[in-house]
Formats: structure tokens, C-alpha cells, sequence
């Protein structure tokens, strides 16, 4: 497939406290950024005793003509979402941002993969108009296949009796 579309978004994530033996924080992306902010990855962006926002990086959502209909869908949700993956590192900062997506269906897919951290957040209004910019330009378009039968073979229909032609006695 190839990219009509690109749009570059920045991810921002939440910790918390975890209210559990076994964690001491719980991750959670909660928003996008439309474009490149001028912060560096995983900036702090507020901060209180339970919750900590960061700004974790961006990613690049691509839109490609063939899918436009899972993105009129998303648009006609309820709330319309950017799906964003965040995979697990072995070091400081816990996660990078892998990926995210306004298809409903790569969204899915990301839930996949094994320890990847997937979320649904709310679809900032720029992200949503040019969406909706692009699905005007690119409508999803219905193929009709005419189907053609075959002719029914009435010797495949008919009954055959055992030790009569054909079958090799």
C-alpha cells in the first residue's frame, strides 16, 4: 500500500499510582498532540501526588485510499479515536511509542501482540478534519462483482448405479 497521506501526532501518556501489591504505577496513553511539539520525548507535563503526564513522542498516522471506509466509520462513531501502541523497553523511559492509527481494524490488530500497551483516545478536532478532508477526496468505493453461474452438467445430477459405466468394471 502506498502512503497518501501522512499526518505526524504527539503522544501523551499517563502514569499512576497503582492501587495493587504487586505494580507501583499502572501506564495509560490519554491524548494526541496534533503535530511535532517542540518538547523532547518524555517531557513532564504535569504532575501531582497520584498522576503523572508525560509527553512520550510522536508518530506518524498514514492514511491510505484503500481503507477509506474503515475512517468514514471511525468518523461516524460515537467518538471518534486514535488507536496508539506503546511497546515495553528493558530501561528508562518503560515505553516507546510504536505506532498509531485512525483504523479501526489496524487498531484491533494491534492488540495482538503480546506486551504492547493499546489505547483509544479521543480524536483531536485537526486530526478529525483532515480525516474527514481526506476520506472527501478518496470516497470508499463498492466493487460490484457480477457473478456468472455455470451450467448445471445434468449427467452429474443423475443417479448412478454400482457396476455400470464409469466405474471401471
Amino acid at each position: 500500500m502506498t502512503t497518501q497521506s501522512r499526518m505526524t501526532v504527539g503522544i501523551v501518556v499517563e502514569r499512576r499510582k497503582a492501587a495493587s501489591p504487586w505494580i507501583d504505577f499502572t501506564w495509560q496513553a490519554v491524548g494526541i498532540l496534533p503535530g511535532q511539539p517542540d518538547a523532547a520525548p518524555w517531557t513532564v507535563l504535569s504532575q501531582d501526588e497520584e498522576c503523572t503526564t508525560f509527553y512520550a513522542g510522536t508518530a506518524d498516522i498514514n492514511l491510505y485510499r484503500t481503507e477509506s471506509r474503515n475512517y468514514q466509520d471511525n468518523l461516524t462513531a460515537s467518538r471518534p479515536a486514535v488507536w496508539v501502541a506503546l511497546r515495553p523497553t528493558d530501561s528508562d523511559p518503560p515505553y516507546r511509542v510504536l505506532a498509531a492509527t485512525v483504523d479501526p481494524a489496524e487498531g484491533e490488530a494491534f492488540t495482538e501482540a503480546g506486551n504492547d500497551l493499546i489505547d483509544a483516545v479521543p480524536m483531536p478536532t485537526l486530526v478529525r478534519e483532515a480525516m474527514e478532508a481526506f476520506v472527501a477526496q478518496n470516497p470508499a468505493q463498492q466493487h460490484f462483482f457480477k457473478r456468472k453461474r455455470e451450467r448445471a452438467n445434468p449427467e452429474a445430477l443423475a443417479r448412478r448405479v454400482p457396476g455400470r459405466e464409469g466405474d471401471g468394471q
